[in-house]
């Protein structure tokens, strides 16, 4: 890729921003080797890299990298059988802890959900070697600032335990030469060090008072800084130790540095995965700051930017649009006003399209497409050179010159004001020819003009299509907004007149301008004020089916709610029957025992035989109403919700609190995770949301179903190939999404239809993310405008 085009569309400026995010050398250093590459497969591998590091950035906080030291010189040294110091050691130490710290990150992460989604990174940890017992030897030997440690060896601690000893020998008895008669000798009652040595400030006059040894004296010659014979063996034997602590060090040292040396190879292949996970944290966190979302790649080149604004504009501010290119039309000519957005948008698209191809992810509000280009040339901006010359008309015919021998059918070429800067009519005219050359070399172009004649071009040339942005001519501001299809309107009387110019003025200038100029700003009036109908109508269609859908939703809450109150009556009717029903049955056991006991007195045999009683006592308990759940459907469907799973998303009453179950314990109560915290609450004190019930429900529609797929032996006529998740919260959504595609993978249905609806757009970039993601996800796209747009995404299975 050609560097100037970089720096023309300001891809170095979002390089450095990855260096915001960055900790270690070697991932700077990739940072700043990033280029757009044109390997289709090393793209996706990066991109894939990129969408990992984004989930594991969003479930747990991102790779727990240390900020770490460039230890390359350290290894070097190392190789050539060279002894480290103690820092450098302690830099190499903290590489090897990192390492066994990442490895044991991703092995955890294995053993989770988060585990199965991520494809790459995954496989890049297996290849970390831990070292542990080296690592162990440097932990234990020299701590993280590089000091070394007692436990370095049972010689070091030794001799420092005597160094510790000497050292307060002397002090003590130093001290003892502060306090009493001597005192009235010192400058100073202190204690102070002069070359390693322990001294007093005695007073010149008094220097034979305490004999010894001077080692310095006061600017002023008036004190002089003693050793006092008394101290100066204990100090010897203090500098022997000393000598011998630093000798025991160095040997600890060299002991190390040789323990280290077989493992270099391994250590700077640790320190190169290290940095390379760091690059990929960098790259995950840019996405997330600027809002990114993973762009697919087209071998085809065509590309779909849907709802893109430029990466380095604020988003809460810039107006997204969807710039298409490369299927059915391959040079797209922008007309429009000045200031109107011309210049940022192929701008938005060249940059989008070089920060893809670094596998970098890409400003857009909805999953978007990008192509492959083995050059992308702009001529963009006033590049007039004073040095040599060259007026801007110049420098830009130049510049367009040095492209052409260089474009082909793999090439995206950015025109910005072509042609401009000399006499209109040649200007226009060389443009044409400058667009039919490219056009002819089968490069990808997109091109912003002033010339009305390049909107005819862009209607009567094929694979050429008109585009424009929209201007407000009623508040003389531009609206920054795309549009496909339409060239943009010659605004000059309409602002004229607004801005106060009389009648005269503006009719005398209607008169000198071509009647086919303003048939054509007529026309393309007429255009845009069918396309406003439609947008307008679309939106009022949009708020018409929302609000339909809540009514729908509204009226089966209310029949749920009336079936749940016609069945507690009919149970309430049914255990009245049963109090009848008992107490007939109470008195009939008494009558019919009554005359069997007259009839034993009497001897006598009644009307009624036995056989002929117990059938009228049959015929009683034939009238007890069944008032079990076992039948009672609907009652039967509401104990059920209450029933409690691990998993479950539910609401704690008492601190008004929603949280997740994990399980339930001996003595009946559950155990809670709310956040970070985890505690056991009673049963009666948990209440399940909202969507969890709807989840449960969707899930035991959905197992039904494939219970009558299995008996029935033909699965594909029971699998719905569609599943509405509108409505359900954002993780039960996810969790039934997961379920669905298992169903329609087993039925063998593709493709298939999610159906998110719109909302706020958290569910339908859940899902977005969820598909990019799922290895049974071939690719996606959103519904085509009359079957739902982007409230709902087709799906093809593998």
């Amino acid at each position: 890729m050609n560097q100037k085009v970089l720096q023309t569309l300001e891809y170095d400026k979002i390089k450095s921003q990855l260096s915001d995010f960055l900790s270690t050398p070697i991932g700077r250093q990739e940072a700043d080797a990033l280029q757009p590459i044109t390997d289709v497969h090393i793209i996706n591998y990066w991109l894939q890299e990129t969408a990992d590091a984004m989930m594991i950035d969003r479930l747990k906080g991102g790779i727990p990298l240390a900020k770490l030291a460039d230890i390359t010189p350290h290894l070097k040294r190392l190789n050539i059988q060279a002894s480290l110091s103690a820092t450098e050691l302690a830099e190499i130490g903290n590489v090897l802890r990192n390492t066994s710290a990442i490895s044991n990150f991703f092995i955890q992460m294995k053993d989770e959900s988060i585990g199965e989604s991520l494809e790459v990174l995954v496989e890049q940890a297996e290849q970390l070697e831990t070292l542990p017992e080296v690592t162990k030897s440097i932990q234990t030997a020299i701590d993280s600032t590089g000091r070394i440690n007692d436990e370095a060896s049972y010689e070091l601690k030794s001799i420092r335990g005597k160094i510790v000893g000497h050292e307060n020998a002397i002090k003590n008895k130093m001290q003892d030469f502060t306090k009493g008669k001597t005192a009235q000798y010192l400058s100073d009652p202190i204690v102070t060090i002069r070359g390693d040595r322990y001294v007093l400030p005695v007073k010149a006059e008094y220097r034979s008072q305490f004999g010894g040894v001077v080692h310095d004296q006061s600017q002023t010659g008036l004190t002089l800084y003693i050793e006092p014979q008394a101290v100066v063996e204990l100090s010897n034997k203090l500098s022997e130790l000393r000598v011998k602590e630093n000798a025991e060090e160095q040997r600890v040292l060299q002991e190390l540095s040789a323990e280290l040396e077989p493992h270099t190879n391994e250590i700077q292949q640790n320190v190169q995965i290290l940095g390379h996970f760091d690059f990929v944290n960098a790259k995950a966190r840019l996405a997330a700051r600027l809002d990114a979302m993973q762009p697919t790649v087209s071998v085809e080149n065509h590309i779909s930017l849907r709802q893109a604004w430029h990466p380095l504009l604020d988003k809460n501010i810039a107006v997204a649009n969807d710039i298409s290119l490369g299927d059915s039309y391959k040079t797209i000519i922008i007309t429009g006003p000045n200031t109107g957005g011309k210049t940022i948008t192929i701008k938005t698209l060249g940059l989008l399209q070089l920060m893809a191809q670094s596998g970098l992810f890409i400003t857009t509000r909805q999953p978007s497409t990008v192509g492959i280009f083995d050059e992308v040339f702009a001529d963009i901006g006033d590049e007039q050179s004073i040095e040599q010359n060259l007026s801007t008309f110049s420098s830009h015919m130049a510049n367009i010159v040095s492209m052409l021998d260089h474009i082909d059918d793999k090439t995206l070429v950015i025109f910005d004001e072509l042609g401009a800067g000399t006499d209109p009519a040649e200007g226009a005219a060389l443009a044409i020819a400058i667009l039919d050359k490219v056009a002819s070399l089968g490069a990808y172009t997109i091109a912003t003009t002033h010339y009305p004649e390049l909107k005819l071009y862009g209607y009567n040339r094929p694979e050429t299509k008109n585009a424009s942005m929209v201007f407000d001519v009623e508040t003389l501001q531009p609206t920054y907004q795309f549009l496909m299809g339409v060239p943009g309107q010659s605004n000059a009387l309409a602002i004229a007149k607004r801005l106060g110019f009389g009648e005269d003025v503006i009719g005398s200038a209607m008169a000198l301008t071509d009647e086919s100029d303003q048939d054509l700003n007529n026309m393309i009036a007429d255009l845009v004020a069918q396309r406003d109908g439609v947008k307008k109508n679309n939106e009022e269609l949009r708020s018409q089916l929302k609000a339909t859908e809540k009514k729908s939703e509204a009226l089966s809450e209310e029949q749920s709610k009336l079936e749940k109150q016609r069945a507690h009556v009919i149970l309430d009717a049914k255990n009245e029957a049963n109090h009848i029903v008992a107490a007939t049955k109470k008195q009939a056991e008494q009558l019919i025992s009554e005359i069997r006991k007259e009839r034993l007195r009497a001897g006598q045999r009644g009307e009624l035989t036995e056989q002929e009683l117990q059938a009228r006592k049959g015929e009683l308990d034939k009238l007890r109403q069944n008032d079990s759940l076992e039948k009672n459907k609907i009652l039967q469907k509401a104990k059920k919700v209450k029933e409690l799973a691990p998993g479950d998303e539910i609401t704690v009453r008492s601190y008004s609190q929603q949280g997740t179950l994990v399980k339930k314990h001996k003595n009946g109560q559950w155990e809670v995770e709310m956040g970070i915290l985890k505690m056991l609450v009673d049963e009666d004190d948990i209440v399940k949301t909202e969507a969890t019930v709807k989840a449960q429900k969707a899930k035991k529609k959905q197992q039904k179903i494939i219970r009558k797929t299995t008996s029935s032996g033909s699965a594909r006529a029971s699998v719905k190939s569609s599943l509405d998740l509108r409505g359900v919260r954002y993780e039960a959504a996810l969790t039934e999404l997961d379920r669905y595609l298992d169903t329609a993978v087993l039925a063998n249905i593709s493709p298939v239809e999610i159906i998110h609806g719109k909302g706020t757009g958290a569910l339908r970039q859940g899902v977005t993310e969820f598909l990019r993601s799922d290895r049974r996800v071939k690719s996606y796209h959103f519904a085509s405008a009359n079957a739902g747009g982007d409230g709902a995404t087709i799906v093809e299975l593998k």
